[in-house]
């Protein structure tokens, strides 16, 4: 097959079956939502350990008799107040919080790992069953459970080659220098050329080595054997892979630095994760696939693209309202957790409030509104989406997201000068921002419900492969929602207010 009859395929499979694929892509932008349960965990034992020591007392104390910051924008004024902090923060220094504080960091790079080895492996399972016409969320969900082990092994595999060219590299060099150091310097030209090389055929090779674990059913050595056979018998299709997935990852990159100034950057970088990542990876399988013979890529849907967008956000939005009905308990849930939290972090940055103020009006001041909203609708709903299909790692990351949220909110509202602003900024725009986070939060619950149910045997596949499917078209009603109230943020939120107050 070449590359365009591929390109085809793989825009005729992302068309026919969003639903099928998508959600697990979503499922990627919540690894660090899941992975930071070790930063968290940590911090909370800090918390811990300095409340039960009485060294945050005695913090507390200290940054109390501190003045607030200068009113100024004098360089050597902010730098003096800063260096008067210091001393207050010295007793949060202990060996004890270093010991935590380090353990939760490789706690979370672990899960990091972890979480992405299962990830990948049920995001390009979804995929290797969508193009042999089954169930790609299925199919996913089985091959995250039975292939994360050798995906694990692919990515250890890949970092010790690329260590060890590195490393042979850097000898060869070293070893010519002491010997001759024109010697040297040519050797380091051979060097730099060779390893680019073969660091260029172990990307490509590990590129496709993990498809053909979901396509030949392979283990470690299986899939890489099966990589650089395909890769020797189609060298031509495995470098316009690799061209077309450079040239991608450069137009996001291109992109997203052309709208920055737009305020677009989140928004590029979760369409870089739900709809660029999968399509590269549709295009690698088809091609492994055509060469293997094991799939038949379906035909492009009839509806047109508008057609077919508007009925997914007609669908949307039923699925988020039959949802919220559906399901008061885990709302409620999801409600007290906000509203608790948000009253400690309330209670726990009320005391920094003399030193350590914010100001709204500071903060929007100089906004620009299409640039705001751009800003708030992607970073608003990333949020909610990984927050939502966190869940599936047993309900806690879900949890740790709303808690953080309220943590957040309440701090800043402790801390705010101009506390009747802060409340007129945020009605507006908050009627519809903070029901779709408590919804993304209560669906994070029920996908933890189902996930856990699924784990100890009392659910199926198809009944877990349902509730992702559902949290996959409730988010994109979130979307809507979110939409909205970004809108308004941008655009009314900042300004009303100031005829009143």
């Amino acid at each position: 097959m070449d590359l365009s009859a591929a390109v085809t395929a793989t825009t005729a499979t992302l068309r026919r079956r969003p639903a099928d694929l998508l959600p697990f892509y979503f499922l990627g932008t919540a690894v660090p939502v899941i992975s930071r349960l070790g930063v968290f965990a940590a911090l909370a034992g800090i918390y811990v350990h300095l409340e039960l020591t009485g060294r945050l007392a005695a913090a507390r104390d200290a940054l109390g008799g501190i003045e607030p910051p200068p009113e100024t924008q004098d360089p050597e004024a902010l730098q003096a107040w800063a260096e008067g902090l210091a001393p207050a923060f010295e007793p949060l220094l202990t060996q004890t919080v270093g010991i935590l504080f380090t353990a939760g960091v490789l706690v979370t790079v672990l899960l990091s790992i972890l979480v992405y080895a299962v990830v990948s492996a049920g995001q390009l399972s979804a995929v290797i069953a969508s193009l042999r016409d089954e169930r790609g969320l299925v199919g996913g969900i089985a091959g995250a459970r039975s292939r994360w082990l050798t995906f694990l092994g692919l990515y250890v595999a890949e970092l010790l080659l690329w260590i060890g060219v590195v490393a042979l590299g850097s000898i060869a060099v070293g070893a010519a220098f002491l010997a001759n150091p024109f010697l040297g310097a040519a050797v380091a030209v051979a060097a730099l050329l060779v390893g680019f090389v073969a660091l260029v055929l172990v990307r490509i090779l590990f590129a496709f080595a993990p498809v053909a674990v979901v396509v030949d059913d392979a283990g470690v050595v299986g899939a890489v054997e099966g990589a650089g056979g395909f890769v020797r018998s189609n060298p031509v299709d495995a470098a316009a892979y690799l061209v077309v997935a450079i040239g991608a990852l450069v137009a996001v990159a291109s992109v997203a630095s052309g709208v920055a100034f737009l305020g677009g950057g989140a928004v590029v970088a979760l369409a870089s994760a739900v709809v660029v990542a999968p399509a590269l990876d549709l295009l690698k399988t088809v091609l492994y696939g055509d060469y293997r013979g094991t799939v038949d890529p379906v035909s492009p849907p009839e509806t047109g693209v508008r057609t077919q967008l508007v009925g997914g956000l007609r669908r949307g939005w039923r699925e988020l309202g039959g949802f919220v009905r559906s399901t008061p308990g885990h709302h409620a849930l999801a409600v007290a957790i906000a509203i608790g939290f948000g009253a400690v972090g309330w209670l726990a940055a009320a005391p920094f409030a003399e030193t350590i103020p914010a100001s709204i009006e500071g903060r929007i001041a100089g906004q620009i509104p299409p640039v705001a909203t751009l800003t708030y609708f992607g970073n608003n709903w990333g949020v909610a989406i990984a927050t939502a299909f966190s869940g599936v790692g047993l309900v806690v990351p879900a949890l740790s997201s709303l808690a953080f949220n309220g943590l957040a909110l309440g701090a800043t509202a402790a801390l705010e000068q101009n506390l009747p602003v802060l409340v007129a900024f945020v009605i507006p725009h908050g009627i519809f921002e903070i029901p779709a986070l408590v919804v993304s939060g209560a669906l994070g619950i029920h996908l933890g419900v189902v996930s856990w149910r699924a784990f100890r045997g009392r659910a199926s596949r198809e009944r877990f492969a349902d509730a992702v499917e559902t949290a996959f078209w409730v988010t994109v009603g979130l979307g809507i929602l979110i939409g909205v109230a970004a809108v308004i943020e941008g655009f009314v939120s900042p300004y009303y207010w100031q005829l009143f107050l």
